[in-house]
């Protein structure tokens, strides 16, 4: 039969030309433009209705019942929370983060928790051998008679895998190195990629047995592979964190069966990943005393606010161009609230350099904490360090005007269970009355 191209698409966004190209032109990514070929039966032929099979018959959606697909807790409290309550039975659960910053650990420690429940658990490893996992299993305590391991690239062969074990729960780390031979093309491939998660997710459904699949991620922090697999899973999490750094956070940035707008905390210890279910002190310093240039803020994390600390620091500069140094904050936030600083509360910083950063290692991206960075860097000038019970927290604008921000009352609500008794926020209408009363 013949063939006839049917154009170029590309394999990560969709988009499609004529004529083959070295770049997409839509997502400007390199080598996911591939000739789309179709036969010459196929263009003629259309495709007709058939009856659906036993059992699939479209139903009211009144006689169906959800008790099978709620929520099932997986014992660690902290990733419960992330995912709405639990796992959900047949759902596609997409795991991503750098490497090295605690994705299997913590995975190994959930299929532990749900074999020790009774339940069987497959993990199958296409980057470690099943003799590396039980050594990290031994170092965390995941040892468990219906815990099983495999150590397979094959994609054909985890399926069978899943077959033989009837497993409750599938982990596969991970996604990209898995490989069909049904499809051309190396592990990690676009086409690769999507043929075997397209293959797991659809033996999820089947089976109603949830799958986690881990995914590698690009320079840029985005899963690698084509986009069509964060729109395949039902869930994405990212798992991230400072290598400087013990703590941990684990994010949803898809979530169809619960909120994405809740964060996770976990500490990396000699033992493992410990949750962390009160993060409230790590943000905070651990000072004698007041110290100048210092102010507590509360960020919302999701639904949990979070005390967090910002530092500044203002010294004489020694060059034509002071430096503005940024660690967990927007840089460019930081400059809009020195130009405000110094056109509407008289502060003089044009030949100052200026340090503003972050306890903790948190990051901050919301504008609610402008209001702490500005009375910080205030702080800073005036050398005056601001009452150890305060914290504030409000958006600046251009005017100097301080805006009220989302969740105030429960940003209001931790400050006073953490001992913060004073509380400056949007109810001081412009940033000078904040500063006098920071300062009385």
């Amino acid at each position: 039969m013949a063939k006839t191209s049917g154009g170029y698409t590309c394999t990560e966004c969709g988009w499609q030309t004529s004529k083959w190209v070295g770049r997409c032109g839509e997502c400007q990514q390199w080598g996911t433009v591939v000739e789309q070929v179709r036969s010459g039966a196929s263009l003629a032929r259309t495709t007709r209705a058939s009856a659906p099979a036993a059992g699939r018959e479209a139903r009211p959606i009144t006689d169906l019942r959800g008790d099978s697909v709620r929520h099932r807790p997986t014992g660690i409290g902290e990733l419960d929370r992330v995912l709405g309550g639990g796992v959900v039975p047949g759902a596609a659960i997409l795991f991503s983060g750098e490497p090295g910053v605690g994705k299997s650990t913590l995975l190994l420690d959930a299929a532990a928790r749900a074999a020790g429940s009774g339940s069987r658990v497959l993990y199958a490893s296409g980057e470690e051998s099943t003799g590396q996992i039980r050594m990290r299993a031994e170092r965390t305590g995941a040892l468990h008679d219906t815990l099983f391991l495999a150590s397979e690239t094959d994609l054909s062969t985890v399926l069978g895998h899943i077959e033989v074990v009837d497993p409750a729960l599938v982990i596969v780390d991970s996604v990209q190195t898995l490989a069909s031979d049904q499809v051309d093309g190396s592990a990690g491939g676009p086409a690769q990629v999507r043929e075997v998660a397209a293959a797991l997710i659809r033996a999820a459904k089947d089976r109603g047995t949830p799958v986690i699949l881990v995914g590698h991620v690009t320079k840029d922090g985005s899963v690698a592979g084509p986009r069509l697999l964060e729109h395949l899973v039902d869930v994405v999490c990212h798992f991230e964190g400072d290598r400087q750094s013990a703590l941990r956070f684990l994010r949803t940035l898809k979530n169809r069966y619960g909120p994405t707008d809740e964060i996770g905390c976990f500490e990396m210890t000699g033992g493992g990943i410990s949750e962390v279910p009160d993060p409230s002190g790590l943000f905070l310093s651990r000072t004698a005393g007041p110290v100048s240039g210092t102010c507590a803020t509360v960020a919302m994390e999701g639904r949990r606010a979070l005390p967090v600390e910002v530092q500044a620091l203002v010294a004489k500069s020694a060059t034509p161009n002071p430096r503005r140094v940024t660690s967990g904050v927007d840089p460019s936030r930081v400059a809009m609230i020195l130009a405000v600083l110094e056109r509407r509360a008289g502060a003089r910083l044009h030949d100052q350099d200026v340090y503003v950063s972050t306890v903790g290692g948190v990051k901050l991206a919301e504008p609610a904490a402008d209001l702490a960075i500005a009375l910080a860097v205030l702080s800073a000038i005036a050398d005056r360090p601001l009452p150890h019970d305060l914290a504030a927290f409000g958006e600046i604008s251009l005017a100097g005007e301080v805006r009220p921000v989302v969740g105030g009352s429960q940003r209001a609500n931790e400050a006073g269970r953490l001992g913060y008794t004073r509380i400056i926020d949007a109810k001081s209408a412009t940033l000078d009355q904040a500063r006098r009363d920071a300062e009385g």
